[in-house]
């Protein structure tokens, strides 16, 4: 699946059951591959405040990439 990032910027993100994960606010990009890793939720930048709050972020705040199954007019993921 190809698409562009900054076409992605604030969709909404919803799972396979129709839930709301949130809007789609930064992407965590591997440089070396060249692909997205991670959409985050909440800006990157609140991610240097600790440790602890990047880490929040990545777990609760964030879907994997990979489990993204369609994008278009919203961002759909695996469950």
């Amino acid at each position: 699946m190809s698409y562009t990032i900054s076409k992605m910027y604030g969709l909404g993100i919803y799972d396979t059951n129709g839930a709301y994960l949130g809007r789609a606010n930064d992407f965590i990009i591997d440089l070396e591959k060249g692909e997205v890793i991670r959409i985050t939720t909440e800006p990157i930048r609140s991610l240097a405040n600790s440790k602890a709050n990047a880490s929040k972020i990545l777990q609760k705040k964030s879907v994997l990439y990979k489990r993204v199954r369609s994008v278009r007019d919203i961002i759909v993921v695996e469950h």
